[in-house]
């Protein structure tokens, strides 16, 4: 392992081991390093920044930064400022709402999505029904380019082709990396890209001048920590010509009348801008940015490869006495093997898993979330707001579901049952920047001294309210 690592660990980090924590939870929010924090409330006690929707000094001065930050933001992808714009939204479902709300959808179009997606993608198959569009999602929780393209191929009901494709290019339930290489091949189907970035930005390069989606959403408090509540809408400036937003708001418009009934909306990014953007938090993306450019995303990329590989190979050995494993791990096939081998295996530091009990069956992921919380360990559970990669981990029939978009149930125990499922979801542990071997020392350690040998049982825990 890099001791570069180790020693940022202890510098920007070393809350952590100074409380005790094991951390293992960077999908769903990466930590702040101390610098950041520091250096954000030094410039904001140390300046005068006021609302930028205005020409006094407080105005201009914050004016500046936010220009600065979409400067950052374009570097950091290597995106050309003449074919890109950034708007500023509060995380990456802002970005993806943006699109949603905004695109042409029409009886002629079609909304094609992975079924492996995050349900701030899924989302958008509501805009697309309100208009008329056709909306097909490709399976799999590795997806086979044939049937990608064939969907891609495939006419609308209206007998056209071409509308949005929408996909992860890192899922969010099991780290499984898509092919970036989808989006010239959807665009020359006719279809404009939606490429959600949100789990890929913390540990990957992305290139946008080698891939060229029409529209990227990414979350800054996933990849630097801080600040949360900021994300960002990359968007190919002709293909944000073509949105077409549903209303207008303070910021967005160049001029409007009350009485005459008209507005005109901004010409750049503001537009999509809606009322006064987070201009305190905004340069601390510039700052964030400079912090993991400094450390080198590559570097980032090798680090994080090294501890998934050390925790794929850690779990394909816990094993109950009689032999049978003490974990299932999903969307690993051949990347797992090629990731225990060292290579890059087209997956991410996500590994999303399900302890087994020495009867073989699936422990109740509330068993795991409250044993882990009392090693203190921070982890996830549930579906990760992924159902789809949930439903084909579990391998759930279309008729089963289908059955239950009916049935009048009156819990989440109830559809569990009805769906026939062991548990409402998985266990998801992700590496990260600050992550060391030791973290995952520590968990697989738990796993073997908490269920090796062992049948856990649910009894006395709270019924669930949400996978």
């Amino acid at each position: 392992m890099d001791d570069d690592f180790a020693e940022l660990r202890t510098r920007e980090f070393g809350y952590l081991d100074e409380g005790g924590h094991t951390y293992l939870d960077h999908t769903g929010a990466g930590l702040p390093p101390r610098s950041l924090v520091m250096g954000s409330a030094r410039r904001i006690t140390g300046g005068l920044f006021g609302n930028p929707h205005s020409e006094s000094p407080a105005s201009r001065a914050s004016g500046l930064l936010l220009a600065e930050a979409r400067q950052a933001v374009l570097r950091h992808f290597n995106a050309d400022p003449g074919e890109y714009a950034v708007i500023f939204t509060s995380n990456a479902t802002g970005a993806l709402r943006l699109v949603g709300e905004a695109y042409p959808f029409s009886p002629g179009s079609r909304l094609v999505m992975s079924l492996d997606n995050h349900n701030s993608v899924n989302g958008l198959r509501e805009y697309a029904r309100a208009r008329g569009a056709a909306t097909v999602y490709v399976p799999g929780l590795r997806i086979d380019e044939r049937r990608l393209f064939a969907a891609l191929s495939e006419a609308g009901p209206s007998g056209g082709t071409g509308g949005l494709f929408a996909y992860p290019a890192q899922s969010n339930f099991t780290g499984v990396r898509h092919s970036l290489d989808w989006i010239a091949a959807a665009q020359a189907h006719g279809y404009d890209v939606l490429l959600d970035a949100a789990a890929f930005a913390p540990a990957n390069v992305l290139d946008l001048s080698r891939h060229h989606p029409d529209f990227t959403a990414v979350s800054w408090y996933k990849v630097f920590g801080h600040p949360t509540g900021v994300g960002s809408l990359i968007a190919r400036r002709p293909a944000l010509a073509r949105l077409r937003r549903p209303w207008f708001s303070g910021g967005t418009v160049h001029a409007v009348s009350a009485q005459a009934e008209w507005h005109v909306l901004a010409a750049d990014e503001a537009a999509f801008e809606d009322g006064t953007v987070n201009f305190l938090s905004l340069p601390d993306v510039t700052a964030g940015l400079a912090w993991i450019d400094g450390i080198g995303m590559d570097r980032v990329h090798a680090h994080v490869t090294a501890l998934t590989a050390r925790l794929l190979t850690g779990l394909d050995a816990l094993r109950h006495s009689d032999g049978s494993p003490l974990v299932r791990v999903y969307g690993t096939d051949r990347a797992a093997a090629a990731a225990v081998e060292g290579t890059d295996a087209d997956r991410g530091g996500t590994v999303a898993l399900n302890v087994l009990g020495a009867d073989g069956r699936i422990v109740d992921e509330r068993v795991v979330t409250r044993d882990s919380a009392a090693h203190g360990i921070s982890l996830r559970t549930g579906c990760f707001c992924n159902p789809g990669a949930g439903e084909e981990a579990f391998d759930l029939p279309l008729t089963r579901l289908r059955s239950a978009a009916g049935a009048q149930v009156a819990s989440l125990e109830e559809y569990l049952e009805l769906l026939e499922l062991p548990s409402a979801g998985a266990v998801r542990v992700s590496l990260g920047v600050a992550s060391q071997p030791r973290d995952i020392e520590t968990f697989l350690a738990f796993l073997t001294e908490t269920y090796r040998d062992r049948v856990p049982t649910a009894a006395g825990l709270a019924a669930r309210e949400s996978c």
